[in-house]
């Protein structure tokens, strides 16, 4: 059995191939798995550390723009598509899967496209609630279309082929309890927990106003613990702190730079203060944990607002616009969710209503039938 997953641009579409990845090799020895991804792309680093093979294709997005720069840009990807087509055939006819599965990314494109014209069984799962321009163009040409809120089908011209599968997670997010988390964290006393990051590398301007949060957390005397994760800008933060003073030693405020043990510390945590990727949008939902979500606004199609709306309509989470948000209405938000107890059991009510108990299987399955 050969099985060729497509992928890239985030870490939102390759987590969820590789954990597929992983399910077809334990149900099925001998499996052999290839990646697809695009030339320089972020993915080219994340597989390889999974113990995966990946090829790549020659292919760049178009610009919504009709500046000089931005029209060279799009000529240059109209050539690229087609090298990127040619270079797919190449693949295809050289692993030859039995079934080809487009996680996102510009590269899934022309695998998927061509997989599809061959006869070879495609699927896509999308884990952003509205897709892009790559799944939209997909779901026309593959056997099936996965997504992971109900409320995402009545965006595809056919909801008959779309299954509500929910995004696979890794299975660490499932492996401790609150109370587990909290005895390994060393946290001994009732405080909640609040888990603040911005992403893997962070946000500088969303840590400046974490700066200042900290500060009056520990001002307030430190009314919950909080472990804040500030990515390449930690160094900063650091010195940003001891500049105004604030010593967080036995305060129960830690700044990491990055956290490496997340789903034990989101395991641990009453809430959740981030933003809006597709990965940390499943992780919530997957484990049912009360979040404040605040949007990057620098993604395309505004995608992560979108992400957040579909928890917030359910009043499964906070959802705030960066812009406006600054230190103390995120210290006000995240202040006032802790201490309201009924509030997030309602909200966690609201994300077990949304989740799909092991959406990984559910996929599994929905791929196997296919490849009958």
């Amino acid at each position: 059995m050969n099985i060729l997953f497509t992928c890239g641009g985030t870490a939102g579409h390759v987590n969820p191939a590789v954990a597929l990845a992983r399910i077809f090799q334990e149900r099925n020895p001998g499996c052999r798995v290839l990646f697809v991804g695009a030339d320089g792309g972020m993915e080219n680093q994340l597989v390889p550390k999974e113990g995966y093979q990946i090829r790549s294709v020659t292919i760049t997005n178009f610009h919504r723009s009709f500046a000089p720069a931005d029209i060279a840009h799009n000529l240059g990807t109209l050539v690229n598509m087609q090298k990127s087509k040619r270079q797919a055939k190449e693949i295809l006819d050289e692993f030859q899967p039995d079934l080809v599965v487009g996680t996102g990314g510009y590269a899934s494109y022309p695998v998927v496209n061509a997989a599809a014209r061959w006869g070879i069984p495609t699927a896509i799962h999308e884990s952003n609630a509205v897709p892009g321009l790559t799944t939209k163009a997909l779901s026309q040409v593959v056997d099936k279309v996965m997504v992971g809120f109900e409320d995402s089908r009545s965006y595809y011209d056919d909801p008959d082929k779309v299954v509500v599968t929910g995004t696979p997670v890794r299975g660490d997010f499932f492996k401790y309890t609150r109370q587990e988390a909290r005895a390994q964290l060393g946290l001994t006393d009732e405080r909640p927990l609040l888990l603040s990051y911005w992403g893997s590398l962070g946000a500088e301007e969303m840590n400046r106003r974490m700066a200042g949060f900290i500060a009056k957390e520990c001002y307030d005397g430190t009314p919950f613990h909080h472990i804040h994760g500030a990515g390449r800008d930690y160094g900063w933060m650091k010195e940003e702190l001891a500049r105004r003073g604030l010593n967080l030693e036995g305060t129960g405020v830690e700044v990491r730079e990055y956290i490496y043990d997340m789903p034990l510390v989101m395991s641990a945590a009453d809430v959740v203060l981030c933003r809006a990727g597709a990965s940390t949008i499943s992780e919530i939902t997957a484990i049912a944990k009360p979040s404040i979500l605040v949007p990057s606004p620098n993604v395309t199609a505004n995608h992560q607002e979108k992400n957040a709306r579909v928890l917030s309509d359910q009043g499964a989470a906070v959802l705030l616009r960066e812009k406006g948000s600054d230190e103390q209405e995120l210290y006000a938000q995240a202040e006032l969710l802790l201490r309201e107890p009924r509030r997030r059991s309602d909200m966690i009510r609201a994300l077990n209503a949304m989740s799909v108990p092991d959406a990984g299987e559910k996929i599994y399955q929905t791929l196997r039938a296919l490849m009958k």
